[in-house]
């Protein structure tokens, strides 16, 4: 079957919809550039529309060149395209607050342009060095990434994910279409080149045994958890699966990602108070029996400026704009002066935003809702990829 044909199949199950319209993340390389082809041969026979999200990440000189010939390139095939520019500090973790920060920028671009779904060039190599990278640190993400993602109000696709990178450039040859090579992909100073090179990747297990991993999570859950709008949850039980321990963490931490596996096992198999993923673990007390999960303070992201849906920490949307200039973040100390506030411990109290205005002074409770990022899911289509 021809590439642009697989494309189709996958793409028709994962956005079930009769005038798709998709937005791309576009980096300029082999990958993406043949996601963004493929995707407006899909779309524009059927009335839909692509914009292409093109990623300047200022890692390296000429990246700003190279954005805007990757959308020369696009502009010349009728694909719309937008540049976002990053702005990202030198130090620490650089890899992994770029890859937050492109899918955090791509998602605010999605968003603002008016489309729910966006599509990344994730292929089958990728997700092999994904699930290889993951076993490595016992994280148990052995499943690889999921093809539909749900991220707050933007839907992740990637319809490329039984796909072999070569396919891909095979197929951009023939259609007499360029793109940049990033010499960041050659450097074995990165886990994942070195997994591509030493061809030391691994295949991710079937939909099926994630499914199955899902649906006794969620049954555990259903039985044991309680969550509330508040942004914590009362946990009725001794132990815990661990990714269902996992999920619930992830959720009450305001996170992508639950933490490790390892420290999730150790924890899992004997609830006891503990601060793991930024939450804190402690008896129900007068709550209840079992524990009480909630947002540790001190991990609480900064205050931000508070303005209409301002997501503060991960965790709560702010409802409306303030009536004046006001910051937006935790409670914190001042939880003391509220004590008692709706029958609510003190370590649920100090996690819960709050405002203060830059005139002084101090609102709470916010008007803001609890929402934090929604799980990924291997398939929410029956037959999707």
């Amino acid at each position: 079957m021809l590439l642009r044909d697989t494309f189709a199949a996958a793409l028709s199950r994962l956005l079930p919809h009769s005038t798709p319209r998709l937005a791309l993340g576009v980096s300029g390389g082999a990958d993406s550039t043949a996601l963004a082809l493929l995707a407006d041969e899909y779309c524009r026979p059927r009335g839909g529309a692509v914009l292409a999200l093109i990623l300047d990440h200022g890692l390296r000189a000429g990246s700003a060149a190279e954005a805007q010939l990757t959308a020369s390139r696009l502009a010349q095939r009728g694909i719309a395209a937008k540049i976002i520019t990053l702005a990202l500090a030198p130090g620490p973790g650089l890899q992994a607050r770029a890859r937050e920060a492109r899918h955090e920028a791509l998602a605010e671009a999605a968003r603002q342009a008016g489309f729910l779904y966006l599509a990344l060039g994730h292929h089958a190599a990728d997700q092999r060095e994904t699930v290889a990278m993951r076993a490595a640190r016992g994280e148990g993400g052995v499943e690889g990434m999921a093809a539909w993602t749900a991220r707050r109000d933007v839907v992740l696709l990637r319809p490329l994910l039984r796909t072999e990178p070569e396919h891909l450039r095979a197929y951009l040859t023939d259609q007499g279409m360029g793109w940049v090579e990033d010499p960041s992909n050659l450097s074995r100073r990165f886990e994942r080149v070195r997994i591509r090179q030493d061809a030391a990747g691994l295949s991710p297990n079937g939909a099926a045994a994630r499914a199955a991993r899902e649906a006794e999570d969620a049954a555990f859950l259903a039985r044991h958890a309680a969550m509330y709008p508040e942004g914590f949850a009362l946990l009725d039980a001794g132990s815990a699966p661990p990714s269902a321990l996992g999920a619930l963490l992830r959720t009450l931490g305001g996170k992508l990602y639950p933490p490790r596996r390892d420290a999730l096992a150790r924890l899992a198999g004997r609830l006891r108070p503990a601060t793991l993923g930024g939450v804190r673990i402690a008896p129900a007390g007068r709550l209840g029996t079992g524990w009480l999960l909630a947002r540790e303070a001190a991990a609480c992201a900064a205050p931000i400026a508070a303005s209409s849906h301002a997501l503060w920490d991960g965790r709560f949307t702010l409802l409306q704009d303030p009536e004046r200039p006001a910051s937006f973040g935790a409670l914190g100390a001042q939880a003391a002066a509220f004590h008692g506030f709706n029958g609510l411990p003190t370590l649920v109290l100090r996690g819960l935003p709050a405002l203060r205005p830059a005139s002084g002074g101090l609102i709470f409770p916010a008007p803001a809702r609890f929402s934090p990022p929604l799980p990924a899911t291997q398939a929410p289509f029956r037959g999707a990829v």
